[in-house]
């Protein structure tokens, strides 16, 4: 069962998963593509045909603009913004006003499981890796690898996190998580997870 709230505003050729949440004052746009199980908090934005994976969440107040892509799994947090426009302009060098078609959308790509944290903006175009944790508050202008914990503005990464979420611990050669106790290797700046 889908759960619209009445004060939401969702277009009819949004797609909807079985299972997912729009809570008061969002807003889904045209040939949005939602998964099962998704959530979209109290005023969030979700632009024209963005496409989000089976189970994410996108908290209150934040704004996912086309042609985002959020893999399955992945959480969105408050006042989270999600930018399109590599050169933001509001008119032409001449003045006159820009329309909607004197520029080329470009997108946010969050991939399976990333987490990105309260009041960050990531900037487009830019690839958000596997499980990776973005901090509240943080910038990304890079694209950020598979487990990495980013920080800061810009944001750096500053560690390695693990499925969990929880941040990952030296051990050895490897790293652990303190949660899960699953393993990580660590290689030429990219972490994988090893396989039990």
């Amino acid at each position: 069962m889908i759960v619209v709230a009445e004060s939401a505003d969702v277009s009819d050729k949004a797609v909807i998963g079985d299972g997912s949440k729009i809570w008061h004052l969002a807003q889904v746009r045209e040939q949005a593509e939602l998964g099962v199980n998704c959530i979209v908090g109290r005023g969030a934005y979700i632009g024209t045909g963005v496409k989000m994976g089976d189970n994410c969440k996108v908290q209150n107040y934040a704004l996912v603009y086309e042609p985002a892509e959020l893999e399955a799994g992945v959480f969105i947090g408050p006042a989270v913004v999600l930018t399109n426009d590599t050169y933001p302009r509001a008119v032409a060098p001449d003045g006159t006003l820009k329309s909607a078609h004197d520029w080329e959308p470009v997108g946010v790509t969050i991939r399976e499981g990333a987490s990105i944290g309260a009041r960050a903006v990531c900037v487009a175009p830019v690839t958000i890796g596997r499980w990776a944790t973005v901090a509240a508050g943080a910038v990304v202008a890079k694209d950020v690898p598979d487990f990495a914990l980013m920080v800061g503005v810009p944001a750096k990464r500053h560690g390695w996190v693990g499925k969990a979420g929880f941040p990952l611990q030296r051990s050895g050669d490897n790293w652990v998580c303190p949660e899960t106790g699953a393993t990580y290797v660590e290689q030429n700046d990219t972490l994988r997870e090893v396989e039990a």
